[in-house]
């Protein structure tokens, strides 16, 4: 299990690798905006706490991170979505 935490809101959800960022998010009650869910619109974008920017409609949890535990994604609410 990898813990998911999403900022600015501090909420916390458990994860399996591999799971739709999407579907973590809704399952912790964070809102992520979507516009094309094609990753090509930019409105699902996160931050994760190291500085790489994911597509969350296109991107699932840590599939390629076999050691990880704990992801930190900082949530950007862009009014125009």
């Amino acid at each position: 299990m990898i813990r998911v935490t999403f900022l600015p809101d501090h909420v916390s959800v458990e994860a399996e690798a591999g799971e739709s960022w999407l579907s973590v998010a809704e399952r912790a009650g964070v809102e992520i905006p979507t516009g094309c869910r094609m990753g090509s619109c930019g409105a699902c974008t996160v931050e994760l706490a190291n500085g790489e920017e994911i597509r969350t409609c296109i991107s699932t949890i840590a599939g390629d991170r076999k050691d990880c535990t704990h992801i930190t994604a900082y949530v950007f609410r862009d009014p125009t979505w």
